[in-house]
């Protein structure tokens, strides 16, 4: 599987990449907005990880706001400190697909990224469409 691990915390950073490729993920990182778009635009992952704090946004949610602006349908696991329900209510109202609040359990994120990824929903389909068409009758 291919994610995308958008974190500012290098320890967390880290931490995550090394469990998920473990685990035989492939995970490409961004410490910013600025940088995880750019991945974004040029490729196609199963899950986006995606951290609420950046330092470049006021907030990891205008990142997951402009993805699914642009049909972008990647499943988004957002990870944040900030775990009260209201904070986890916006992120899922803002098009997150999952919310995991900081601290949290390898074993559970491992678990709710393989979730998201069987659910499906790449962020494009890399090959040509083929239009099939019949005849009237």
């Amino acid at each position: 599987m291919r994610i995308l691990l958008i974190e500012d915390d290098q320890h967390v950073a880290a931490f995550v990449r090394k469990g998920l490729r473990e685990a035989g993920h492939n995970v490409i990182h961004a410490d910013c907005v600025r940088t995880g778009q750019d991945r974004v635009d040029v490729g196609a992952y199963d899950v986006i990880i995606l951290d609420r704090i950046l330092p470049d946004a006021r907030d990891g949610i205008e990142f997951l706001t402009n993805l699914r602006a642009q049909q972008n349908q990647t499943p988004v696991l957002i990870l944040s400190g900030l775990g009260e329900t209201s904070n986890r209510i916006f992120g899922l109202a803002a098009g997150g697909d999952d919310y995991l609040p900081k601290p949290f359990a390898f074993a559970e994120l491992l678990a709710r990224v393989e979730a998201l990824a069987r659910r499906g929903g790449k962020a494009r389909d890399p090959a040509p469409h083929e239009i099939i068409e019949a005849a009237r009758l």
